[in-house]
């Protein structure tokens, strides 16, 4: 039978090394693959070693320990290390494997072992509903969408939303359209609109949704109709009727 294994993604050195060390008390068959100071090197290890469990704080520099749960659910059990009550409580609440509050506690981390072993047999779960609310109650800072990750073969992409020029729809999922590339997500238009910030992204026909910072004019066609010239991007984009107000009242 396979060892259990395990990434660490904790910025704090000292935190992270007292983790491992009771982890390994704790826990000795225990295998920890690698170890994260930020959400980028969690990423990269959650891809590289596939785990199976994190131990993920939420509060990480460079990409947020929300954006990397948002990878590993449904693909790694996630125990989330936090130093803010309120989140741990929505965590539990909400069916993840369990939380751990820092400074850590010896016999609370033991029970979130236990937990975890319990639970390392079965499916991992789907933190979608989670991290909905984890990031209402994280503030206006968390509020909007700021990374899309993509699958290409056995890797995950991962993108800033400031990179992509524009979501195209494309039946149950959309096109990520950023300068030099483009991907497929299984994400509606919808689903989109609801996680980006109004402001910044604009939807500009019924299936288009087009970044305001990557529009470099907006003209009108020979029927008077208006269409988006993008920075980086030769292809023009059609602006539907019923979406001219957001340009006109510009």
């Amino acid at each position: 039978m396979s060892r259990p294994t395990a990434v660490i993604a904790e910025d704090e050195p000292p935190l992270r090394r007292e983790l491992r060390d009771a982890l390994a008390t704790l826990w000795p068959d225990l295998e920890i693959l690698a170890e994260a100071a930020d959400g980028k090197q969690a990423l990269h290890a959650l891809e590289t070693h596939r785990p199976g469990v994190i131990f993920l704080d939420i509060q990480m520099p460079g990409m947020s320990g929300l954006d990397v749960a948002r990878v590993a659910s449904g693909r790694c059990h996630v125990v989330f290390v936090t130093a803010y009550e309120q989140y741990a409580v929505a965590a539990f609440e909400q069916g993840v494997v369990d939380y751990v509050l820092k400074p850590f506690d010896t016999a609370r981390l033991a029970a979130a072992v236990a937990r975890v072993k319990a639970r390392m047999s079965t499916a991992p779960a789907n933190l979608e509903a989670l991290l909905r609310t984890l990031a209402e109650r994280s503030g206006a800072s968390q509020r909007y969408l700021r990374w899309i990750t993509f699958a290409q073969g056995r890797t995950v992409r991962l993108v800033t939303v400031d990179d992509i020029c524009y979501f195209q729809a494309d039946n149950k999922y959309t096109i990520v359209v950023t300068a030099q590339a483009q991907s497929l997500i299984n994400k509606t238009i919808r689903e989109l609109l609801d996680e980006l910030d109004p402001d910044v992204f604009v939807q500009i026909h019924r299936g288009t949704v087009v970044n305001l910072n990557a529009v470099a004019a907006v003209h009108r066609d020979l029927r008077g109709r208006f269409e988006v010239q993008l920075r980086h991007r030769q292809e023009t984009l059609p602006v539907s009727a019923s979406f001219a107000h957001v340009f006109k009242r510009m």
